[in-house]
């Protein structure tokens, strides 16, 4: 490398280990206990559970004893890596050391989240081959030690509640580290993390709008766990069937080839298809699907019940998964999840002589398209 850029060994290895510096993670005790009982205290204020299974997700650990994990999780909200790694902390097991965007290590938060097991990647590095170095062995370092790795096979938080396309650059680097020979096998493992209601969803309505993206900082990081007192309803999450990547690529194949380039992308679209296949409907997600139909006219409790009879008829006939068992018609039901929508401002309620009615405005409608759209794969 330091022939290569017209360096010196010793001004390359400064460089190099300023990289290291920059991108590791340096997990302590005392963080991850400190940063998981703060985690708790923000999903109690928000939200009314964490629905998911132990039993599976110490069945998919179990792989992990004799090969490195790579956990790929979907990415609706800042609050993902939090409530991920707390289900891990509350089962007792290790913490996944997780890739995360440089643009989040900014004062006080940065050390907090690399001290629990985040390292910084920079969002662009094409041009820079010392960088792209120690990344590749950090990363070889993880996956012989057999740390499991986790990071969103999107790349972003969703702005519209669709999965986005996968991006395969850290997955690429995992691959050469397989086909090198560091490791026998990754087990790739999908991961739906899916909400009732989110507190991102009001700023994605309005980078929607044309609105900049704000910039991550502390006061940034501030304004959104204030936001987190309001209710949320529940946060599910859903592992996908496991793919072995020596299921899918050998290590002798060579991947620079025409027919090579496009496996990488084929795994990559694989694991959000899997993603996609264990991602539960919500009430919340039928409701608006219900009264965006409406062309801008409210519904009553029971008008809204009639428009949803086919969509439950159509999950049900198709076995999709949902958080609400087979059936939602009963008029209690449908009135929580539009009463829990018009707390967080997305529909609106007026009193008509006899019934209520329901109805999204326009300027809430955005944000109602969003949930609508989580189940949008079906």
């Amino acid at each position: 490398l330091a022939l290569a850029e017209g360096k010196s060994d010793k001004r390359m290895a400064a460089r190099s280990g300023r990289y290291l510096k920059e991108i590791a993670a340096l997990p302590t005790p005392y963080v991850i206990d400190l940063v998981n009982h703060a985690t708790q205290i923000l999903i109690n204020a928000a939200h009314q559970s964490v629905d998911y299974s132990p039993e599976h997700l110490r069945e998919i650990y179990s792989l992990g004893e004799a090969d490195p994990l790579v956990f790929l999780p979907s990415h609706k909200s800042n609050f993902d890596h939090l409530v991920f790694q707390h289900v891990l902390f509350e089962n007792e097991l290790p913490q996944n050391h997780t890739a995360g965007g440089i643009n989040m290590n900014f004062f006080l938060i940065g050390p907090l989240l690399r001290r629990s097991g985040i390292f910084f990647i920079r969002r662009e590095f094409k041009n820079n081959e010392p960088y792209k170095f120690v990344l590749r062995r950090y990363l070889d370092y993880l996956l012989e030690k057999r740390f499991a790795l986790e990071w969103y096979i999107e790349g972003g938080r969703s702005r519209t509640g669709k999965l986005r396309e996968p991006r395969i650059g850290l997955l690429s680097y995992v691959t050469e580290s397989y086909q090198r020979g560091i490791v026998d096998d990754v087990v790739l493992v999908p991961v739906s993390i899916n909400y009732d209601q989110i507190a991102d969803v009001s700023s994605y309505a309005a980078e929607q709008r044309g609105k900049e993206k704000e910039r991550e900082s502390l006061m940034w990081a501030i304004k959104f766990i204030t936001g987190l007192r309001r209710r949320h309803g529940s946060i599910h999450i859903r592992f996908g069937d496991p793919l072995r990547l020596s299921s899918r690529i050998a290590q002798h194949d060579d991947l620079d080839t025409p027919d090579g380039r496009l496996v990488l992308p084929k795994v990559a679209f694989e694991v959000c298809t899997r993603i996609n296949d264990v991602t539960p409907i919500t009430s919340i997600s039928l409701v608006t699907l219900a009264l965006l139909s409406g062309h801008a006219r409210g519904y009553t409790v029971d008008q809204t019940i009639e428009i949803l009879q086919p969509f439950v008829e159509f999950a049900n006939d198709r076995e999709l998964p949902t958080t609400f068992g087979t059936s939602f018609d009963s008029p209690e039901a449908v009135e929580a999840a539009l009463l829990a929508l018009y707390d967080n401002g997305v529909v609106e309620r007026t009193e008509g002589l006899t019934e209520t009615i329901y109805s999204i405005g326009e300027e809430q409608s955005l944000e109602a398209a969003y949930y609508r759209n989580t189940v949008s794969y079906t």
